[in-house]
């Protein structure tokens, strides 16, 4: 089956380039000139995964009616907040029943939508099959071809079964799991907590602290994960507590360098003005924020991450109070 990837940063350019090793037919769209350039002429992608040879077999354009001429599935690789523009842009390329292959983790702040229920409303009327790809993956190590293990959620167990053994290969393991909203809410989450962490790590606090987020942020996921419909279990897992320990922990982490920033007293427009990457908790924080409100779940990290993002309380004040909250059972 040819694929096409929707994507030319780290993690497409990743995924596209494991895949055309692998055998694949791999066609991605990139949009930038200067970086089909590179892509063409010297194999490589330095704007995101800089000294990390492509294949010759990853076939980059411009034009999105090429990048999806006769493809089987398409990935999605785009920060979250732009999926839907891009299939409205695409889905008169598409045939019917197309599969969407999701790689982009975060929840749309425009109407508060989990990814799965973005493309089920662009795309409805072509009744598209659905897989989420999430867990613990660093694209940089992937393209390195460093052991990794993912969870790709999708309902058709059939369909899940095919893909699985189209994108594993022997340094990238990847399991099954038909709990879509789980592995979605996983992905999304986890990089709220990430900008924690690393506010955490900022300010000096230590590894105490950071463990703590890191397991109340996972009962904070359960939460929200409960009241969307999702399954206890797949937080336990790789997209769920895998990612979050990966993200929170990780030198790589884009989410936690945001927070790490936050912690040492820069600007939040300062330190996303020098991202060439995006930190897909940024906007989850705010769409997360007000999705706990509508479903009245109770996140007080996220509050919290939240408070000091978009209401510019301080740091160190907003954790203090986030310690001396009433205190309850576990």
């Amino acid at each position: 089956m040819k694929i096409a990837v929707i994507g030319g940063g780290s993690w497409g350019t990743s995924l596209g380039n494991m895949l055309a090793k692998k055998g694949v037919a791999v066609s991605i769209w990139v949009r930038e000139q200067t970086l089909l350039a590179q892509f063409r002429s010297q194999h490589e992608n330095t704007w995101y995964l800089p000294g990390v040879k492509l294949s010759e077999n990853l076939v980059a354009s411009q034009e999105i009616e090429q990048v999806l001429d006769g493809a089987g599935a398409i990935l999605i690789a785009i920060p979250s907040q732009f999926v839907r523009s891009v299939l409205r842009e695409m889905r008169y390329l598409l045939p019917k029943k197309p599969v969407i292959i999701c790689a982009s983790k975060g929840i749309e702040v425009e109407g508060l939508k989990t990814m799965s229920e973005v493309v089920a409303e662009e795309l409805g009327g072509l009744k598209p099959s659905f897989a989420m790809l999430s867990g613990p993956s660093f694209a940089l190590e992937v393209a390195r071809e460093m052991p990794t293990a993912v969870a790709l959620g999708c309902a058709d167990k059939k369909l899940c079964r095919e893909l699985q053994d189209t994108l594993t290969t022997p340094y990238f393991r990847v399991y099954t799991n038909p709990d879509v909203r789980g592995v979605e809410l996983g992905g999304a989450v986890k990089n709220i907590i990430a900008i924690a962490a690393g506010i955490s790590d900022g300010l000096g606090y230590g590894s105490n602290a950071r463990a703590a987020l890191i397991t109340r942020g996972l009962a904070e996921m359960g939460r929200l994960g409960k009241a969307m419909g999702a399954k206890a279990d797949t937080f336990m897992g790789l997209a769920g507590l895998g990612d979050l320990v990966l993200t929170c922990t990780g030198e790589l982490s884009r989410n936690r360098r945001v927070g790490l920033l936050l912690g040492e007293g820069r600007s939040l427009s300062d330190i996303l003005g020098e991202m060439k990457m995006v930190a897909e908790g940024v906007k989850t924080t705010e769409a997360v924020h007000f999705l706990a409100e509508k479903l009245s779940v109770e996140l007080p990290i996220t509050e919290t991450v939240y408070q000091i993002l978009y209401e510019d309380k301080d740091a160190d004040s907003a954790v203090k109070e986030l310690m001396t909250r009433p205190l309850k059972e576990e």
